[in-house]
């Protein structure tokens, strides 16, 4: 009976260890499987990148074979339907900087502040509610966005600087910063709780007040994810047309303020295209100003990742 009892006990230990290596077997078939759709994903995602740029490339350099880069560039005239044709970026250019800017400078510290105010100060009941309709903004569309600058906003601004039009590059400005809110607000909020409490609790036993231990501890730690709500919001007023488009003014003079009608790269682009016949110089001219804005958009992430990494050597020193 005991060489009996101690056989049956080594074949169920024989077909456990079967069915656990069987086990083992099939959740390294499925991890193989997870990676390799998460590799093909990233594949993809570099390839569809590569494909935009060659695009970009293909499209919009030809142009400069008909106007020089610096013509193009730092040229005042924009007359695709002259003869000859004259193409100058400057207007359209500094447009973009000047309403990025305003954007930036009142979407960027209004968003990480508020992101603080709800992650370190207000109560639960408080950040449930005002959360989600903070969120819900980033789902207004952007023509709606338009037309509430159109008719609310434009007005305001008229009368506020007695200005001949509210249609300008402050109107847009703010209304990009509005759009741009939701963004910095939800993920700054995300990246501040995700800070252990732990950090908190030792500023505290060290003296430290609210203010100083989200301004010292708080801020530092989710300074990663402060920067990327920074960078996608940012990124979300350059690449925003049709707000622009509809309160920007639509003036091709090179603006002098904030307040002069304008006309942004991206307003260009899309009230150009429509009349550029495939593979004119208008057509490359417009791909090419896509180009720019690509570039552009990579600086901003270039410089971002720049900031980043000084602010954590910084305080990791």
């Amino acid at each position: 009976m005991p060489f009996l009892r101690e056989t049956e006990t080594s074949a169920a230990n024989a077909v456990g260890k079967a069915q656990a290596t069987g086990l083992v077997r099939r959740w390294r078939v499925g991890e193989k499987v997870i990676e390799g759709w998460i590799v093909l994903a990233g594949l993809l995602t570099v390839a569809v990148l590569l494909g935009i740029v060659a695009l970009l490339i293909k499209e919009g350099v030809p142009i400069f074979f008909h106007t020089p880069p610096w013509e193009f560039f730092f040229g005042t005239d924009w007359y695709p339907v002259s003869e000859p044709p004259t193409f100058g970026i400057m207007p359209f250019f500094v447009a973009t900087l000047m309403v990025t800017a305003v954007a930036t400078a009142i979407a960027v510290p209004v968003g990480v502040a508020c992101a603080a105010y709800l992650s370190e100060v207000a109560s639960p009941r408080i950040r449930e509610t005002v959360k989600p309709v903070i969120e819900l903004l980033a789902g207004i569309p952007s023509v709606v966005m338009g037309f509430i600058g159109l008719m609310l906003l434009s007005p305001v601004i008229q009368q506020m600087f007695d200005l001949n039009t509210g249609l300008c590059g402050l109107t847009a400005g703010i209304m990009l910063a509005l759009m741009s809110l939701p963004i910095i607000v939800s993920v700054s909020e995300d990246a501040l709780r995700a800070v252990p409490d732990e950090f908190r609790l030792a500023s505290y036993a060290l003296g430290a007040t609210r203010w100083e231990t989200i301004r010292h501890v708080c801020m530092p730690a989710a300074l990663s994810g402060i920067a990327a709500a920074v960078m996608l919001g940012v990124g979300r007023a350059i690449g925003e047309t049709m707000t622009v488009l509809m309160v920007a003014g639509g003036a091709l003079a090179v603006p002098n303020s904030p307040t002069d009608p304008m006309m942004p790269m991206t307003a260009a682009i899309a009230s150009g295209i429509g009349n550029a016949v495939r593979g004119g110089l208008q057509y490359q001219a417009l791909f090419a100003i896509g180009l720019i804005l690509f570039v552009m958009t990579l600086g901003v992430n270039l410089i971002a990742d720049r900031v980043l990494e000084r602010q954590k050597r910084k305080f990791g020193g």
